[in-house]
């Protein structure tokens, strides 16, 4: 039970880890990443600092577009070269290297250089072996070649054009080319007794390292071409690393005397005329254009770099075999995936946590501090792969997470705002019992007469007609980030300031108020689609400070507000009529008031309430929203023939039990002027209070009318109402009435 407990609970490690490292391993193993890790390699190859070296072991001739001025023709001639090898023999260095194609004679001077040619023992030259014959390949000069004094120059070109990997040897035609960087330095160790002991068909030994070649997959590279013996070039350094010397200065006899003794001397061109220029590892960076680097150059460093193994200086760039690359991906895979799985609990994955960020960024540097350290000490490690199996292991982490994240807000969002579930599952703590005391506004909606209207209606018709208002509804809260606290039948209450609040929650509020009665329009088409009557929304708006949180018990909880302030809303959208907006001072307050259309305002003194407030009439809000609404006026007909009824005045929801009589003297479209008979000022109703009616038709009373009462007159023992609520039998022999001639 508790295997399965842990297996639970650590099921974003145990699934995300493999799947992650198995992805990664796959897409490396197509080669998408291998550029990405050669970039790496190289970034690395430059940070490092150059090892302390004997580089004064090998220098370079190099010919320049100056030497070719004073020479005065754009190729060296043989005299020029014959001359230059005399006077290098001369300070007796272990070797020399003539990176120069010499298959062809350039007069004059040809024989001299080949008298030179003859009597150098030391002197290696060059031919490019790789390429078709005749078209891609340069022979070598003659006489070196018929005294084995000869080595390929070929450079390995990697896909993206630089130069990472050496040849040590490749065999061509049952013939073995030494590259020219192996030959030197073998001729150089040969000086100190150092010599190539074979132990194997792949293996050998110079001095303290024993070589193995270069393997297709080896480090980033897939399936590379391994013709020949190759192994990485560990570069000594950028270029100009080793002492350059030009041609001329040796000509003219300016260097020291002792200037080349026991050193390998290369002799090759380094201007940018002469084409002979190579991308390296220390070529460019992220703000410096690609410096190439001379051919001769690179030579250099690995016959350098070869001396320095044989000698114990320095490692070959290692990499571990296959297996050991796919677990150092999958470990990676495995801290991403616990990293972030782990701190789901501490703070939610959604929200932006400096201390979260600092946890990933630390375990990159450790990633990437490691690799780096390892490549000090020649090794080269995965880093493109396993930074991508730890940053994949995240994200996925991360999208398993709001997954569920998504599953609850799916499951809440129906009851709840999006933002009170944001803010549920970024603080797991708003899940506690309780509340904070905040200044927020609210607004609550109900329908003018709904109730009477659902009772001639079949249950499954009013839910019809309640979720397509609630829907239209709720979609003008949610666009002006309202939060919808709940739905009470045909009624809805919304908080602005809950749970997040806003400096323009009250003009919010207001916007949004607009906005709901203009939605009423399409709303009505529907309904008169639907040969129903039109519903008519009153909206009340109030500022206070409540008590705002999760109430209830643990066993059900609902996130909500509570004080007087609440209570004193609802009081305000009881004296609405169908289309009205009404709010509070305190609401008006909090906005600037010159943005808003205030059609009337009134004193009333809510019940529960101890002294009169002022609520004001809105008819639109101007600024950014730009809302106004159409308010029909009341144009009154009067009757020739008054219409007896019966009124009865609503005490909340509760109808009282005095009973008064009266007429209809004069209607409207909407609205309608009630005597009474009676007289006296008791028998008028005040002034927002909702009335019942019934007519009276030869003793007979017609079905239930609700209405609002508006204002009233003392003098003519009258009151003006506006209809809540008509049977459509009443609707129909009013509308006859008023539009009658």
């Amino acid at each position: 039970m508790n295997s399965k407990k842990i297996l639970w609970q650590g099921r974003g490690i145990w699934i995300t880890t493999p799947c992650v490292a198995l992805l990664v391993i796959l897409v490396r193993g197509t080669g998408l990443l291998q550029s990405w890790e050669w970039a790496v390699f190289d970034r690395y190859m430059r940070l490092r600092q150059s090892p302390e070296l004997s580089d004064d072991r090998v220098a370079i001739v190099g010919i320049d577009e100056k030497d070719v001025e004073e020479i005065g023709q754009a190729i060296v001639p043989d005299a020029i070269y014959a001359q230059l090898l005399e006077k290098l023999k001369e300070r007796k260095p272990r070797a020399i290297g003539l990176d120069i194609y010499r298959d062809l004679p350039v007069e004059p001077g040809h024989e001299d250089l080949v008298e030179v040619f003859a009597s150098t023992p030391n002197l290696i030259g060059v031919q490019k072996v790789v390429g078709a014959t005749g078209v891609g390949t340069v022979a070598a000069p003659p006489m070196l070649k018929e005294k084995g004094q000869v080595a390929s120059n070929d450079l390995i070109v990697d896909a993206d054009n630089r130069v990472r990997r050496s040849l040590i040897y490749l065999d061509r035609d049952g013939e073995r080319f030494y590259s020219l960087g192996f030959y030197l330095a073998l001729l150089y160790l040969d000086a100190e007794g150092i010599a190539v002991e074979t132990l194997d068909e792949e293996k050998f030994r110079l001095g303290e390292t024993i070589f193995t070649p270069l393997a297709a997959n080896h480090g980033s590279y897939v399936r590379a071409e391994t013709d020949g013996y190759q192994l990485l070039l560990n570069y000594q350094g950028p270029r100009n690393h080793f002492e350059v010397v030009p041609l001329r200065k040796i000509l003219n006899d300016e260097v020291d005397p002792d200037w080349g003794r026991d050193r390998v001397i290369l002799i090759g061109s380094v201007g940018e005329s002469f084409k002979d220029l190579f991308y390296t590892p220390y070529s460019g960076g992220l703000l410096v254009s690609p410096e190439p680097m001379p051919g001769v150059e690179i030579h250099a460093n690995l016959t350098n770099h070869l001396i320095s193994l044989a000698k114990g200086e320095q490692d070959l760039i290692k990499s571990w075999h296959e297996p050991g690359e796919w677990l150092w991906i999958f470990f990676w895979a495995g801290v991403g995936a616990t990293l972030a799985w782990i701190r789901r609990d501490l703070e939610r994955i959604s929200s932006f946590s400096w201390q979260k960020l600092l946890y990933f960024l630390l375990a990159g540097g450790v990633l990437f501090g490691t690799t780096f350290t390892a490549f000090l000490s020649g090794w080269w490690l995965p880093v493109v792969p396993a930074f991508l199996a730890f940053g994949g292991a995240i994200v996925a982490v991360i999208a398993y997470i709001a997954r569920s994240a998504s599953e609850i807000r799916k499951t809440f969002g129906r009851y709840l705002s999006d933002e009170v579930v944001t803010n549920l599952l970024d603080h797991p703590e708003g899940l506690k019992l309780g509340g904070e005391r905040r200044k927020i506004t609210i607004l609550t909606s109900d329908l003018r007469g709904f109730t009477a209207t659902s009772e001639r209606l079949a249950p499954e018709e009013v839910v019809k007609i309640l979720n397509f208002y609630l829907e239209y509804m709720a979609d003008v809260i949610t666009k002006y980030g309202g939060t919808i606290d709940e739905f009470m039948g045909d009624g809805i209450l919304v908080l602005f300031g809950a749970p997040t609040p806003r400096i323009d929650d009250a003009e919010r509020a207001i916007a949004t108020a607009v906005a709901m009665q203009l939605a009423m329009e399409p709303v009505n088409q529907q309904m008169q689609a639907w040969n129903l009557p039109p519903l008519q929304m009153g909206i009340g708006i109030n500022t206070g400070e409540v008590v705002v949180g999760n109430i209830g018990s643990e066993k059900r909880t609902k996130y909500g507000v509570v004080g007087s302030h609440v209570n004193l809303t609802y009081r305000i959208e009881s004296y609405t009529t169908g289309g009205q907006i009404l709010i509070s001072e305190s609401t008006l307050n909090e906005v600037d008031s010159s943005q808003l259309s205030i059609d009337d305002q009134m004193q009333v003194q809510p019940k529960g309430v101890q002294e009169p407030i002022t609520i004001y009439d809105i008819g639109g809000i101007a600024g950014k929203y730009n809302f106004s609404l159409v308010k029909e006026k009341d144009v009154f007909k009067p009757l020739s023939q008054a219409i007896p009824l019966e009124y009865t005045i609503l005490e909340g929801k509760h109808i009282g039990e005095n009973i008064f009589s009266g007429k209809i003297i004069q209607i409207s479209a909407n609205a309608a002027e009630v005597r009474s008979q009676a007289g006296g000022s008791e028998t008028l109703p005040s002034p927002l209070t909702n009335i019942k009616l019934n007519l009276l038709n030869e003793g007979e009373k017609s079905e239930d009318i609700y209405a609002k009462v508006l204002s009233i007159s003392l003098d003519k023992g009258s009151f003006l109402i506006r209809f809540t609520s008509k049977p459509p039998q009443i609707e129909a022999q009013l509308t006859a009435l008023y539009k009658s001639p």
